[in-house]
């Protein structure tokens, strides 16, 4: 059966199950997975196998596995590599919620740069904390700040708005550990260390021309301050100005023990790649080597999350509590990217790569706009980003080798997720997020909103096909 074939009823499935029965994500990728293995014959299985330089031994023994067997070793490695560390991420994240450590790096940004510079500080603030925390989660901690800044502005309440997008929703698909990038860095074997400054510089691009259309876009249809059910009046502090409920108390951690869960990972991981290429002295390495490893890094960072958790005095800094539920996060995005990591292997199996590798030799696509456009089209399809990285690095992570593509993997990692910006619109649970509690219509949202976030992904697809072009890596 043609690789192609399979590949578009893998497709589908998913986006069926997903948009028209409104499965859950580990349902669909997981019952993709099964019907594609399924229907693969031995002989696609061989090739593949063989393709990857495997040996013929091994190559038999694959094709020859029972369809439980392969779907128990798949959804085992996909676990096994990412288990540990979206389960630290998520602890980390709900740390910083529960003792108000966002909260105090939001505040401590506002006061220190001023309410004139509030779009970049809500723009910064999203980028630094969409790297341990969700897209939808960094928005609804940080949509209260930005309108009790409205209040007290009395204008620019859409700048605001967007500019937490600006910040949150590159982060959130291009700097590990959250789930998506995390997934695609590990299936391509790039550098932890490596994606996550490759992410952060091609972040800070997209959310500069984010920012961009922002300003444009508050001038072009400014929107007022709308009331929403369920509103608390603002308190009033000493000075006669206005703050959310979320805002009022002394009860937080000071700003260096906020940044430090966040910052520690990422200077350790980044550390270790970075002291790796300026030759460090071989007495230092192993020390740089275990403190850097990914699993360790995000560890430390989740027991300082909970230390800080643990000194605060609120209702709501509860250790045992923040961990219940840090992991129940957790436990869904494992399952999902499981699933996928069983959908991509299967996928992998059936020779799609080498059959979509030489349709892009024949029409001369390249590999990254091929994986641009293939994220694209899923994204777009059914509403998920991260289902759409999962999906789109199964197709496309078959011939991910510097030998084969000619520069670093890194960059196709970086590609699909700019491909998984486009296009958010009404079957993106994200989107009904940011509309509802911003007070936007769901036409100001698509205006908005879906137009700079499909923006800033075509952005990020450009600087990344200039990096590869000009600075290989190899």
């Amino acid at each position: 059966m043609d690789p192609l074939l399979l590949l578009l009823i893998g497709v589908v499935v998913v986006i069926a199950a997903i948009v028209w029965l409104r499965l859950h994500a580990f349902v669909a990728l997981f019952s993709a997975a099964c019907l594609v293995a399924a229907l693969t014959p031995r002989a696609n299985i061989e090739r593949a196998v063989l393709a990857q330089g495997l040996p013929q031994a091994q190559a038999t023994a694959r094709a020859e596995e029972s369809l439980g067997v392969k779907l128990a070793a798949k959804f085992g490695q996909t676990c096994g590599s990412l288990g540990l560390l979206v389960a630290m991420a998520s602890i980390i994240g709900a740390g910083l919620l529960r003792s108000g450590g966002a909260d105090r790096i939001v505040r401590s940004m506002l006061r220190q740069f001023g309410e004139h510079r509030a779009p970049l500080v809500f723009a910064a603030s999203g980028l630094l904390l969409g790297i341990p925390v969700f897209f939808d989660t960094v928005f609804l901690l940080l949509i209260p700040l930005a309108r009790a800044t409205g209040r007290r502005t009395r204008r620019n309440y859409l700048l605001y708005v967007l500019a937490i997008v600006v910040g949150g929703t590159m982060t959130h698909s291009l700097v590990p550990p959250t789930p998506g990038p995390l997934y695609v860095a590990t299936a391509l074997q790039v550098d932890m260390g490596l994606m996550i400054i490759g992410g952060l510089i091609v972040s800070t691009f997209c959310a500069s021309c984010g920012l961009g259309y922002a300003w444009w876009a508050n001038r072009r249809w400014p929107l007022e301050l709308r009331e929403l059910a369920g509103d608390v009046p603002p308190a009033t502090t000493g000075a006669g100005e206005t703050e959310t409920p979320a805002m009022v108390g002394d009860n937080l951690p000071p700003l260096w023990l906020a940044l430090l869960p966040i910052a520690l990972p990422v200077v350790l991981i980044s550390g270790a790649t970075i002291m790796d290429v300026a030759a460090l002295p071989a007495a230092f390495r192993p020390v740089v080597a275990t403190l850097g490893h990914a699993n360790v890094a995000l560890a430390l960072g989740a027991a300082i999350a909970l230390i800080t958790v643990a000194t605060r005095k609120s209702p709501t800094a509860d250790v045992r509590t923040t961990i219940q539920s840090a992991l129940l996060d957790a436990g869904v995005i494992i399952l999902i990217t499981g699933a996928g990591g069983v959908f991509g292997g299967v996928l992998q199996e059936t020779g799609v790569g080498e059959r979509v590798q030489g349709l892009a030799h024949a029409y001369r696509i390249g590999v990254l706009p091929l994986a641009f456009l293939v994220t694209a089209l899923m994204r777009t399809a059914q509403g998920s980003a991260t289902v759409a990285m999962v999906t789109a690095v199964g197709i496309v992570g078959a011939f991910a080798s510097p030998a084969t593509l000619g520069f670093h993997p890194v960059y196709l990692a970086l590609v699909i997720g700019c491909g998984s910006k486009l296009i958010p619109w009404m079957n993106d649970s994200g989107f009904w997020v940011m509309s509802k509690m911003s007070g936007m219509t769901e036409r100001e949202t698509l205006r908005t909103v879906t137009v700079m976030v499909s923006m800033m992904g075509v952005v990020g697809f450009l600087v990344i096909m200039f990096a590869a072009a000009f600075f290989p890596l190899v």
